[in-house]
């Protein structure tokens, strides 16, 4: 969207300068005024002579020689205060001029400028380091959602090809397994419809208020668990709890959703030796309601667990997919990243030792 048009009207920095040369004339004249108000006050006006001193100056004699000489400094100070002041608010303006520059790069696309102000810290320096770090979280989330759209691409392109090479075999094949074939088309399609489910709750959850009303994390976590029990008990997994209350504000649907992700995820990655999936809500102190939940599993790295909640990022862990949930697609943690941003709290992901993965909540109390 174009800007307004808008006349164009004086400086920032002639309107300091105006301001600087206007103070300067102020003050000077309320000195000339007072000066020769007292000056001239006890002074006799009258012509003045002493036997001893011979001629006296009068009032009019001390007006005659100081009111030429007071206009010239008072002339001199509102010059040397305009002069002064332009050079003074051209100072204070430079690091507005930087932002500005800034602004306009980035305005064309170049999200990559940074101002970088020197100097030592004050407001203008205050605003350069938050447009930094505003520059820097548009050009993330941008990158971000260029990922997000490439990796989408391709998970919604790719059963769209298997389909349609099953469907060409097919039709070259006359002895074909029809009931195989339609089987293998049904599971194609569940897939791609859970993926685009997965997309349109993240896309609602990045782009709409959450609802905020009083919550328990333990109360979601233990829906979650309840929900996961028999997935848990056909896998093998085995649940360990221990839900305290952990009170927050925000959106009970979500929270559950949220705990669901991370418990569905956990068993879908638990590993085949002894899995076993913990998931624990406490309140801690500086009022956060914590949700943990780490399960059993293959060794991780670290750098690859810091990937895990990009769209479509599984890592190299050997999944057993549950199925109906977000995890096999990818996106479980997507979405339960997108939920706990919402809410405002933070997402920590650390690979456990001896295996697996530990995933803690924090939300505001």
């Amino acid at each position: 969207m174009n800007a307004p048009y808008r006349p164009r009207g004086l400086s920032i920095r002639m309107k300091l300068t105006l301001t600087y040369a206007g103070v300067a004339a102020l003050a000077g004249g309320v000195i000339w005024a007072v000066a020769l108000a007292y000056a001239v006050r006890y002074v006799p006006t009258g012509p003045l002579n002493d036997a001893n001193r011979g001629w006296i100056p009068n009032q009019q004699d001390l007006l005659n020689a100081f009111l030429p000489r007071a206009t010239l400094a008072y002339a001199i100070v509102v010059l040397a205060g305009f002069i002064g002041g332009w050079f003074l608010a051209g100072r204070v303006l430079r690091p507005v001029h930087a932002i500005t520059d800034a602004a306009r790069l980035v305005s064309q696309g170049s999200l990559s400028h940074r101002i970088a102000m020197p100097g030592a810290g004050d407001e203008l320096h205050d605003l350069a380091d938050v447009f930094d770090d505003m520059v820097a979280q548009v050009e993330g989330r941008l990158n971000e959602q260029r990922r997000f759209a490439a990796n989408a691409s391709h998970e919604l392109r790719t059963p769209l090809a298997v389909t349609r090479t099953m469907l060409e075999v097919a039709a070259t094949d006359p002895q074909a397994d029809t009931e195989q074939l339609i089987q293998r088309l049904a599971s194609i399609n569940d897939r791609a419809s859970a993926t685009i489910e997965a997309l349109l709750l993240l896309s609602r959850v990045d782009n709409t208020a959450v609802t905020r009303v009083p919550a328990d994390l333990s109360l979601a976590a233990e829906e979650a668990l309840e929900s996961a029990l028999p997935l848990a008990e056909k896998r093998g997994v085995t649940l360990i709890e221990r839900c305290d209350p952990a009170p927050v504000i925000g959106d009970p649907v979500l929270l559950v959703r949220l705990a669901a992700n991370l418990v569905g995820n956990a068993i879908a990655y638990s590993g085949t030796v002894e899995p076993t999936v913990w998931v624990c809500t406490e309140t801690r102190p500086g009022a956060r309601s914590v949700l943990t939940v780490e399960n059993t599993g293959a060794e991780l790295d670290a750098d690859a667990v810091a990937t895990f909640t990009e769209p479509f990022a599984r890592g190299e862990r050997t999944a057993r997919r549950a199925e109906g949930d977000t995890a096999g697609v990818g996106l479980g943690l997507a979405i339960t990243a997108s939920i706990v941003r919402a809410h405002g709290g933070s997402l920590q992901l650390y690979p456990r030792p001896g295996g697996g993965l530990y995933v803690e909540v924090s939300l505001p109390s």
